[in-house]
């Protein structure tokens, strides 16, 4: 038997010229560039209020959802942990780093307590990640549910040591290449970049042999013995769910379930209904500390939105 009847013949590449590379620019979207263009030019087209207010948060907030995505998404895995990893990293970084009260910070400089908050909140999120892959569906839920409220509990009653429920105030920003990264459009590209670099990172992973083995511990999940065929065919499914939680702290550190930038977009509507609620509810002539009832009633029009949109799909597939 000939060498070429053992592989099937590639189709070749229609939109590049014989002996040239297929053109990256190709399969780049017109949506995605024109989204990023508008990214970019930000600056230009809004305000401060804006940059920071809406812009830097959706940013910062759909990290964080990002984490909970990658999980819930790859693998299938629901961690009610994801904002305490958040705030345990910011923790650190007060406490390493300078911050208005002095007596509880050490004073090191940005680029050596950034790099230990992101350490410390990624082996917290580890541990307690080894913790919840060794059970399944409610009760892992449950685990990370646990965690996070003695997390929160500690806090609040060890008030020398974490300041209570305000936290530590008045952390200072790094000031380096002669810019402060605090100001509205230092911060908003700072937060962009990093957003960005989270998005793409689990865009890659989602299509690496890492993440398809994740996928295929997490598909099917009525049939509870899936885990079990992935493991028969060689891959050891504790250890890879534990290297999601590893990557999935990491993310939140820093700041549609199976789409990355679902998080986004729900952070950006989370955001602009935080912002404009209470000033919204005040035109209506009703009381403005209401404002978190029209929060939940946006979160759950949402969610209606999409869980119908979903049973379309699969009514479509069928």
């Amino acid at each position: 038997m000939a060498m070429a009847d053992l592989h099937p013949a590639r189709t070749p590449d229609k939109t590049a010229a014989p002996g040239v590379a297929p053109n990256w620019a190709a399969r780049v979207e017109p949506g995605a560039a024109l989204l990023a263009i508008v990214l970019l030019l930000m600056p230009a087209l809004a305000n401060e209020f804006i940059l920071f207010q809406i812009c830097s948060w959706a940013f910062i907030l759909g990290t964080i959802a990002l984490s909970l995505m990658f999980l819930a998404g790859y693998d299938g895995m629901v961690s009610l942990l994801q904002m305490t990893v958040a705030g345990f990293a910011g923790n650190k970084l007060a406490i390493f780093g300078v911050s208005g009260i002095g007596g509880l910070s050490l004073g090191w400089p940005w680029w050596l307590a950034a790099p230990m908050a992101l350490c410390l909140a990624t082996l917290f999120g580890t541990i307690s990640g080894a913790l919840a892959v060794r059970t399944e569906g409610i009760y892992a839920i449950m685990i990370t549910l646990a965690i996070a409220s003695a997390v929160f509990y500690f806090s609040n009653q060890n008030y020398a040591n974490f300041n209570g429920h305000t936290g530590i105030n008045s952390v200072a920003t790094p000031h380096f290449l002669g810019i402060d990264w605090r100001q509205p459009t230092p911060f908003y590209y700072r937060t962009l970049f990093v957003a960005a670099a989270c998005y793409f990172a689990v865009s890659y992973v989602a299509r690496a042999p890492f993440g398809l083995a994740l996928q295929g511990v997490r598909d099917n999940p009525r049939r509870r013995d899936n885990p079990r065929r992935m493991a028969a065919l060689g891959f050891n499914v504790t250890a890879h769910r534990g290297a999601a939680y590893v990557l999935a702290s990491f993310i939140a550190a820093l700041g549609g379930v199976n789409r990355p930038i679902g998080p986004f977009i729900g952070a950006l509507i989370y955001v602009v209904l935080r912002t404009f609620a209470l000033d919204f509810l005040v035109a209506l002539g009703l009381d403005g500390n209401r404002f978190r009832l029209l929060i939940g009633l946006g979160s759950l029009a949402t969610v209606f939105f999409l869980a119908r949109r979903r049973r379309r799909s699969l009514a479509a597939l069928a």
